[in-house]
This record gives C-alpha cells, structure tokens and sequence, in this order.
C-alpha cells in the first residue's frame, strides 16, 4: 500500500479526533505535525500558536505573561494554560476539524485536562506521536542552527536555555509522556533518520494503529 492510500486510510480513522505530538528540542515536532496537518488536512495547533492568538484579542495580563513565556521558549505556566490554552481546544472555531497538535500540555497532570478539553470538542486523542532523538543529537543540531541560523530565536541560540529545556523536558514532559504511554496511546519514531523517512515512519506507524 503507497503512503497516500494510507493517508486515507488515517484521515478515515481520525475523523475530527486528535494527534499530540511530543519531543525533545530539536526533534522536528513542528514540522511533522505542520506536514501531517497538511496530509489529513487538519489544523496543526502548538502552545505557542494559541497563546499569540489569544494576544491578540485581548491585552489581559495573564494572557502577557503567557505570550512572554511562549516569546522565551519557556513553558507556559500552568494556570495561563488552564485559562488559556484549555478552552482553545474546544473553540467553536475548530468544530468538524481534525487536530495535530504540537506537545500540548507538557507538565505532569496537564494530560488528563487537555484530553478532557479535546473530548469537550469532539477531538478525541486518537494518538501520541512520540520523536525520539538522543540528547546528543540535541547538540548536533543545536551546533547546526547556532552556525547556519545567524540571528535566529534567541532560545534556540542560547546554550544554557536549551539546557534547561532538555531538563524540564526530562523532568516534566517524560512523566506526561508515560501516563500516554500507560494508556496504550503512543507511537514512537526514530527521529535521527533523514527527514523524509521520519515522515514516512510516522505515516507507516500511523496506519498500522489505526488498524488496531
């Protein structure tokens, strides 16, 4: 079977329901999930995205500091994403629409309110896509974009924020990631391949979930 009869077959699958996907700095979640959204023709969503959607119809100072967070490369403290980010996933707006989400809800606990949030919106979690890249791998890209991306986000360009993110993300997110895990709901990609063939093994493991 060729990718794209298993593009449908996925899209068949996901009807309006959801895909989380999880990794580490570097890991190329946003553009698979962007990719992926493209494929099923869904709406690709990161904390980031609606945090700065959210700023822009308000100027409430939660909602600054949240942007500001998300500005950084920091993750959104919980009370923002409870105010914030929790609504957004059952928005009028996205009604009938398939979601691919960008690790929403990165700390511990946060997973049962966002797939809660997601139900509310007829958004089901179908599947945690999970990228696995080695920390050292991290610095191979890190050492990558810090030479080729002059004068690109200063999170990504600052040796020490990046450390502490591969720290919150062991700290915080792996726990969020094993409660997935514990649900049956994860599909891990080796995220070290060529960027093509990550995309193809998330295509390939997709449609095999789906036909669990």
């Amino acid at each position: 079977m060729n990718d794209n009869e298993k593009i449908i077959r996925i899209k068949d699958w996901l009807g309006t329901g959801s895909i989380n996907i999880f990794g580490i700095q570097f890991s190329g979640k946003d553009t698979v999930g962007k990719g992926l959204a493209e494929a099923l023709d869904a709406d690709f969503l990161s904390s980031g995205d609606i945090v700065r959607a959210a700023r822009e119809d308000s100027q409430n100072a939660r909602i600054s500091r949240a942007a500001k967070a998300s500005d950084k490369g920091v993750l959104t403290p919980t009370e923002e994403f409870q105010e914030l980010i929790v609504p957004y996933l059952y928005d009028e707006k996205l009604a009938g629409r398939a979601l691919i989400l960008s690790s929403v809800g990165r700390w511990i606990g946060e997973e049962q309110t966002v797939m809660a949030a997601l139900k509310r919106g007829q958004h089901d979690t179908k599947a945690v896509v999970v990228l696995k890249i080695s920390e050292a791998e991290v610095w191979r890209r890190w050492q990558v974009v810090r030479d080729e991306r002059n004068g690109g986000r200063a999170d990504d360009m600052n040796e020490e924020k990046v450390r502490t993110r591969l720290e919150w993300f062991r700290d915080k997110t792996l726990p969020v990631i094993a409660k997935y895990r514990e649900m049956g709901l994860v599909i891990e990609i080796d995220g070290e391949q060529p960027r093509d063939q990550v995309f193809a093994e998330v295509v390939d493991k997709l449609y095999r979930f789906a036909g669990q």
